[in-house]
């Protein structure tokens, strides 16, 4: 087991959400470093009595145990361990699952940029060693690689990957400036919390890290949660992009998105409608209206495109976690 680098005044808490992960979940605890000041374990109201399992094989002082009366989800799950470990007076806030996917021994990784003022959060990247992606389930792998994309647009962390990934931590200091009860509860909650660290202009850094899969079955249903997650991105992102280019500020960015969406669309709307209008009645189309049409979507795309560079440009740099 490795040892986890802090100094001794400093409480590193971990949350564990607890959710038919019984089999795995003692070998899970017992592989944290002893460095740990305490674990929190969410029972979300497991049918196989996680938190009960805890409490008979894992005699570890350091446990607490956190009961749901109903099932909330991961997100529920973790935001019941972040409240429960900053109101004890954790520092720094682990997150890893129960189901033995994340190794123990990468906690130094995690915790040390926060530590050391580079970061408010960290996060999992699995995609980072490109030979140790051929362990990846291949839909694993395509549906990771086209959420990250996904999320970079709606979050505005464009440098961070494997936004699905849950191992984390986070500064208890950003925790307390997070609307934890806004946060999405269930499966989005992962992404939801990018939006919400982007809305605080939090640093957030990725974590190179191997990810091992076993017999564990995922309680995820893509089908189900697709439209969901769609829908949720676009709402994010529609937020995100309010509150940071016309409600705290303005910039010429602030111009180019409106510019250059109507450009665009306006273009194409109108070139679209002139083509067909002169197809059908067999007539050529006059210069002038191609070439109008055709200069407004260049227009708008390149505008478009100084956008994107801007907000590309705009990925939090500074810490805040002495801020508050």
């Amino acid at each position: 087991m490795i040892r986890l680098a802090v100094p001794s005044d400093t409480h590193v808490a971990v949350v564990i959400p607890a959710y038919k992960v019984a089999a795995q979940i003692a070998e899970v605890i017992a592989r944290i470093p002893k460095e740990v000041w305490r674990i929190y374990v969410v029972d979300d109201h497991c049918p196989q009595g996680s938190g009960d399992h805890v409490v008979g094989n894992c005699p570890d002082a350091r446990i607490v145990v956190l009961r749901h009366v109903g099932n909330q989800g991961v997100g529920g799950a973790v935001m019941t361990g972040y409240e429960a470990a900053l109101k004890d007076g954790a520092h720094v806030i682990v997150k890893i699952d129960g189901d033995g996917q994340m190794d123990p021994d990468l906690m130094n990784r995690f915790v040390a940029p926060i530590l050391s003022g580079e970061a408010d959060y960290t996060k999992g990247n699995r995609f980072f060693d490109l030979d140790t992606m051929q362990t990846m389930p291949m839909v694993r792998l395509i549906g990771n690689a086209i959420l990250s994309f996904i999320n970079k647009v709606s979050t505005g962390y464009w440098d961070i990957f494997d936004p699905t990934n849950g191992y984390t931590a986070i500064h208890a200091n950003v925790v307390s400036r997070l609307p934890l009860q806004k946060i999405s509860r269930r499966y989005f909650f992962e992404s939801d919390m990018l939006f919400r660290l982007s809305i605080l202009r939090a640093v957030v850094r990725d974590v190179p890290m191997n990810a091992s899969y076993g017999n564990e079955t995922s309680n995820l249903s893509v089908s189900k949660v697709a439209p969901e997650f769609l829908w949720k991105h676009i709402r994010n992102l529609c937020k995100r992009i309010f509150y940071n280019y016309y409600l705290r500020d303005m910039t010429v960015a602030s111009f180019q998105l409106p510019i250059g969406i109507a450009l665009s669309l306006g273009g194409a709307i109108y070139g679209a409608y002139h083509w067909l209008a002169f197809a059908a009645a067999g007539a050529p189309a006059p210069t002038g209206t191609i070439v109008l049409p055709v200069m407004c979507i260049l227009v708008g795309t390149q505008l478009l495109l100084a956008f994107i560079d801007n907000d590309v440009n705009s990925v939090p740099r500074r810490p805040i976690q002495a801020l508050y």
